[in-house]
């Protein structure tokens, strides 16, 4: 299981050292998510009473776990997706844009990023 007290990311320049923490990188991850065609939202990961709970806009990064190998990263994201969409292409497509966005943000290669769909919403009309 994945654990949010991952250590910093850190990475030497020449100027000083940048640090990244992991809830970062977990809200750079929950908002690139969240611009994803067919996601309905983050969900909390687990479940209670058998339905996932949807999380607020501003609390995305509860969504995601990231943890930290020897050179890159591993980024699990929980997501609700929209009733009536496929759900294997809105996953690859989540999983492009997160990997993507993330080393985009933070230049740290990432070796994969797991989709775990809680759940299904229908859109209101």
């Amino acid at each position: 299981m994945a654990s949010r007290t991952t250590p910093a990311l850190i990475q030497a320049r020449q100027w000083g050292r940048i640090e990244v923490f992991p809830s970062a990188v977990a809200a750079i991850a929950g908002h690139a998510a969240m611009r994803c065609y067919g996601i309905s939202g983050m969900a909390g990961r687990g479940l209670r009473d058998g339905f996932a709970e949807l999380l607020r806009r501003e609390n995305v990064d509860k969504g995601v776990d990231v943890v930290q190998l020897d050179d890159a990263l591993d980024i699990d994201v929980y997501v609700i997706v929209q009733y009536g969409i496929r759900i294997s292409e809105v996953a690859h497509n989540l999983q492009e844009t997160v990997k993507f966005e993330v080393e985009r943000s933070v230049n740290v290669p990432v070796h994969k990023v797991n989709v775990n769909v809680q759940g299904v919403r229908e859109e209101p009309r």
